[in-house]
């Protein structure tokens, strides 16, 4: 059965809170998950950056709340 949302309609958060709940489904079964080629590079030089001040590290929740409050 194939469900049809009218995203369009929705507000951001609204949006946001679909995408969660859709990627906690998708990421209930790690082992069906695999990182695309490009994910360790990117990871990697995330990390220089982190290791050169250049970056800094957000807690995930922090994160999703900064989120919310662009997209709202």
């Amino acid at each position: 059965m194939q469900n049809t949302i009218e995203i369009s309609h929705l507000s951001r958060a609204e949006k946001l809170r679909i995408m969660e709940d859709i990627w906690d489904d998708l990421s209930r079964d790690e082992t069906e998950v695999q990182s695309p080629g490009w994910h360790q590079d990117a990871l990697r030089k995330t990390k220089q950056q982190v290791d050169s001040g250049q970056e800094t590290i957000v807690d995930w929740e922090s994160a999703k709340q900064e989120l919310r409050k662009r997209f709202e």
